[in-house]
């Protein structure tokens, strides 16, 4: 299970009242070390929260000096490179092969766009201390197959143990393997798990990790737009959920100044969704931790910043549960309708990714979900899989996340 214990630090320092209210960068510099900021001058119009006399500014906007010292360039340059790779998976005509795509994925090269933020996608997917070090081979397997076995098979018809292409009732065409499993949908949805939930709640918003070498976080020697190791990681903790730059690098993300923009394909667009279905104000709840707990690091105030990580990472881990439930019971309601089984095969593909991530939340540990993933498949795997089974996971899923 990859549950984390938040263990408040209580330093008791005097309150800084900050001059904050934004940038990017993934690099600490040996000058961005071990120091702390100054947030939100008193009477800016920035600042609207008040909590034990820390006070997070209106959007995530902290500076030091006038220059921002908010950075998680390697996060926007990852979440690209995902998109990129998951466009791969759904490619034909051999344009990619599997070494190639590989390749993007372990090494961060080979992409059409010049990326040189030094960042690959596989080095931090299931690479959390808590994480099983069984699940990333599974994401390399998943790009084999798709180049080595469904692609070949592309324009062929798909039947059971046999990959090609699916239409449904509706006239969607999509590309399966053997089990009718669509390799780029379990891809991608596993990777909003093993990579945006697992470096975000399990890594870099701990107080192990924050608290690094166990030093304060002082800033008496900081200089303009200069930054802290703790800032920092706060920063990259929230660039895996608001780091998504859809101009290539080049420009600036909504995601920064947005609640629940939807961009992307990996957790921001979840974000919005289940902030506009399952749970409305999920959204602000998550986006106003993030900036009071950074807020917090800036005053020193540790013990409020454990708990605002804590409120993101309960928020977080319920957005895999929700979508993991709304996927299955989708499949089962399809099928107790009578439609064709086909029907089910992209939405189930989707939960598929879903219920592998739930081994980066709290819920299930990696045993119980390899336990789903394999009831899932078993069989036929989807071509055969009922209605029953579907409602039975999705309603354990609901009753350990307590939905």
């Amino acid at each position: 299970m990859n549950s984390q214990l938040y263990i408040p630090i209580l330093l008791i320092l005097p309150f800084f009242l900050l001059t904050s209210c934004d940038t990017d960068d993934d690099h600490i510099d040996d000058d961005h070390t071990h120091h702390h900021d100054e947030c939100c001058a008193t009477g800016s119009d920035c600042c609207n929260t008040n909590n034990n006399n820390v006070v997070a500014p209106e959007t995530y906007v902290f500076e030091r000096n006038g220059e921002s010292t908010v950075s998680y360039g390697g996060q926007t340059c990852r979440l690209q490179m995902a998109k990129d790779i998951y466009d791969a998976l759904n490619s034909s005509n051999n344009e990619f092969s599997a070494d190639q795509v590989l390749t993007m994925f372990n090494d961060g090269i080979g992409f059409a766009y010049a990326y040189d933020c030094g960042k690959n996608v596989g080095g931090k997917t299931a690479a959390s201390p808590s994480a099983s070090s069984t699940v990333k081979p599974l994401f390399d397997q998943m790009i084999t197959e798709y180049f080595e076995v469904v692609e070949p098979n592309f324009t062929n018809n798909a039947s059971i143990g046999i990959p090609g292409q699916i239409t449904t009732s509706g006239g969607n065409t999509y590309q399966v393997n053997g089990q009718g499993l669509e390799i780029d949908q379990a891809f991608i949805k596993g990777l909003i798990g093993a990579m945006c939930v697992d470096q975000m709640t399990n890594n870099y918003l701990t107080s192990t990790k924050l608290d690094g070498d166990g030093t304060t976080n002082e800033t008496a020697n900081l200089g303009t737009g200069e930054y802290t190791d703790m800032e920092h990681y706060w920063d990259e903790g929230y660039g895996y959920l608001y780091g998504y730059n859809d101009t290539h690098l080049g420009g600036s993300s909504d995601n920064a100044t947005g609640v629940a923009v939807g961009s992307g394909v990996l957790l921001n667009k979840y974000l919005k969704k289940i902030n506009e279905s399952n749970e409305p104000g999920i959204a602000d709840i998550i986006y106003d931790a993030f900036k009071l707990g950074r807020a917090a690091i800036v005053a020193g105030n540790y013990t409020l910043r454990d708990e605002q990580a804590q409120i993101i990472t309960s928020n977080v881990h319920k957005l895999i549960a929700y979508k993991a439930v709304d996927y299955l019971r989708g499949g089962a309601t399809t099928i107790a309708a009578g439609s064709p089984m086909e029907d089910t095969f992209h939405g189930l593909s989707e939960g598929y990714g879903f219920v592998l991530s739930l081994q980066f939340t709290n819920y299930f540990s990696n045993s119980e979900v390899n336990s789903m993933l394999d009831q899932l498949m078993e069989g036929d795997g989807f071509w055969d899989i009922t209605a029953d089974e579907l409602n039975s996971m999705a309603d354990q899923i609901e009753s350990v996340a307590g939905l």
